[in-house]
């Protein structure tokens, strides 16, 4: 006779509400039905201080999660470190309002701001204002998580899930290029590894190495997206005694040596869409110009060069390039750091997540601005935003390997840790009952626990020095 097949049972990680059979996992991949008991399919992570006599502390990777709001996180811990009574409550927050903030270091332009960021199709952000040397890209969001169509949803969440997770995924932007962002890693630009960012704008290149090219040029112009720097105008130039050239500069002049809107942006010179930079040059005026000026173009990453001089009709002839203009060349390109992608997981610290450390959530909103409770995500530092709630990011590649997964609403899941003096849990009114000494929960989890051994680079999250 054969047994009976057994039934099915229901996860209550998530709104979802899966039926997961025996040997099965849900919609998330998170859970699973382990004869007959609900199981957190991926094992916690602890970190290990360096220090072997300090205690370990446990992340919220793999720890599970708070569903419906009212239950405690599934591990409020308790630990004596360096004599002082500490608490950390750790879940796994599910985030609605979440999204990711990507920094890509390039010169190149990738596409105009406010111009939508697609993945698979489905827009999934938009190009937000450039900064310094780096095009920026905000992501995510719960309007396009949950506001839009399902696919819109669900290839938001993937795109966030994946970056976040260190791994790489291509974008591209309407009217403008594709990029495959991986956090840590160089940008891919239409196909082409970057290599660099930009030393500064045109102006800045100017005022960096001005004494460098005083003896060996005449005239220098620094040609860039946004401010091009022409050294015989420009105070760098002028204090050192840098004589007119007659050159004209087709753009809008800012101050003296500084311009504006030389070329529209693009992946060629410094952040422009031109090719031969002697197209953003006027004719040279006879009443400063004089035959055999010397005059050196070049990009703000070092990446275009190019040497000229004056001939008789005051049109510049170009040149080889000469070696001591060789060197300040490769010095700017020198000067530039590494180009990268940096990926910022953003998410707002909500209703399930704080009411899974009291009953009174805003209590913990409080002691956390007040910086009485020391917040973590998968052990990393994060960064609180002033104002009201509990909005913070977190740099991804501080954290460990796949710390982020999702559940089907569509929303994304990450890990956030609370750690507080025992005094201070109590004050706001904290789960007290549900508190478990940290021996029990490295023997409750030894059969599923990964240790990484704490970045010493890092703050460590237990900082009783701090929180007495």
């Amino acid at each position: 006779m054969s047994e009976a097949p057994q039934e099915k049972i229901r996860c209550d990680a998530c709104p979802v509400l899966c039926f997961i059979a025996e040997g099965k996992s849900g919609a998330c991949d998170r859970y699973a039905n382990n004869k007959g008991n609900l199981r957190r399919v991926d094992p916690l992570v602890v970190l290990e201080h360096q220090d072997t006599e300090k205690a370990d502390f446990p992340t919220a990777v793999g720890a599970g999660t708070t569903y419906p709001d009212y239950k405690p996180a599934p591990f409020i811990v308790s630990s004596d470190v360096d004599g002082v009574d500490m608490i950390t409550v750790v879940t796994e927050a599910i985030y609605s309002y979440c999204g990711a903030k990507i920094k890509i270091d390039t010169d190149s332009h990738i596409g105009s701001e406010t111009s939508p960021v697609r993945f698979d199709g489905e827009q999934v952000g938009h190009v937000t204002t450039g900064e310094y040397g780096s095009q920026m890209l905000s992501l995510g969001g719960v309007h396009h998580l949950t506001g839009g169509s399902k696919r819109e949803g669900r290839m938001t969440c993937d795109a966030i899930m994946h970056l976040c997770n260190k791994e790489p995924v291509e974008l591209t932007v309407d009217d403008g290029a594709s990029v495959i962002v991986e956090a840590g890693k160089a940008p891919i630009i239409n196909g082409a590894l970057e290599e660099r960012m930009r030393v500064g704008c045109g102006s800045a290149t100017i005022g960096m190495f001005a004494k460098q090219w005083y003896d060996h040029v005449d005239e220098v112009v620094v040609v860039d997206d946004h401010i091009t720097g022409v050294l015989s105008e420009h105070q760098a130039g002028k204090l050192l005694g840098v004589q007119p050239s007659g050159i004209h500069i087709k753009g809008r002049r800012s101050t003296p040596g500084r311009y504006f809107q030389v070329a529209n942006p693009g992946t060629g010179w410094g952040g422009t869409d031109i090719e031969d930079p002697l197209s953003i040059l006027g004719d040279f005026n006879p009443k400063n110009a004089k035959p055999g000026t010397t005059m050196l173009l070049v990009s703000t990453t070092g990446e275009h060069s190019a040497y000229f001089i004056l001939d008789d009709d005051l049109k510049p002839i170009e040149q080889d390039l000469p070696p001591a203009l060789q060197a300040s060349v490769k010095r700017i390109r020198e000067n530039c750091e590494p180009a990268m992608c940096s990926v910022m997981f953003i998410g707002g610290a909500g209703g399930s997540l704080r009411a899974g450390v009291t009953e009174n959530p805003v209590k913990l909103t409080r002691s956390v601005r007040d910086a009485l409770t020391y917040v973590s995500a998968g052990g990393a530092p994060v960064f609180i935003w002033p104002g009201g709630g509990i909005t913070f990011m977190v740099d991804v590649t501080l954290m460990p390997e796949n710390s982020f997964g999702y559940v089907p609403t569509p929303a994304l899941v990450a890990p956030i840790e609370f750690t507080m003096s025992k005094h201070d849990y109590q004050a706001l009114g904290g789960f007290m009952d549900a508190v478990i000494p940290l021996e029990d929960v490295m023997e409750r989890t030894k059969n599923d626990q990964v240790k990484l051994v704490h970045n010493v680079e890092l703050p460590w999250p237990w900082k009783g020095d701090k929180l007495s």
